[in-house]
């Protein structure tokens, strides 16, 4: 079986993104961690997860700064998962698929969760991609331009 690619080998930032976090589960763990689930108990509970699957996407998300172990702040002997500001960055990426989905998967009229804004309780505006200046680009308007070998 030949052997997965290294990660820091990637010169794409999408490819070793997806290394990281690609996984149906660990997006899940980093969306509810942003909904408040901070303890092992809070992601099984919600999620629904193998312990094992649990236990193994917490652990990679731990080594990979995105989320943190810290004292229960209830101050009992349990620990808590914290999202870190590396983890806290995610928030445009689960907007971003959130927006997508609602787009795409749902019919208009289909019952679902909504993401708003707390101080005015509207939903959030859809995310578009911009220049540095504010002007909104679409995937024609743009190129990648890749590192010289």
């Amino acid at each position: 079986m030949p052997r997965k690619k290294e990660s820091n080998a990637e010169t794409c930032p999408v490819a070793r993104t997806l290394d990281v976090v690609g996984d149906r589960w660990s997006m899940l763990i980093v969306r509810d961690a942003f909904d408040g689930a901070a303890r092992f108990s809070d992601f099984q509970r919600r999620l629904g997860m193998a312990r094992n699957i649990l236990a193994d996407r917490l652990r990679t998300l731990v080594e990979h700064g995105i989320l943190s172990l810290q004292p229960a702040t209830d101050g009992s002997v349990y620990q808590e998962y914290v999202l870190t500001k590396k983890g806290g960055d995610l928030f445009t990426v689960i907007v971003a698929l959130r927006q997508w989905g609602e787009r795409h998967l749902f019919e208009d009229d289909e019952p679902r969760s909504a993401l708003l804004d707390k101080a005015s309780g509207t939903p959030l505006a859809v995310m578009v991609p911009t220049t540095t200046d504010g002007k909104a680009v679409s995937a024609k308007e743009t190129a990648v331009q890749r590192p010289l070998q």
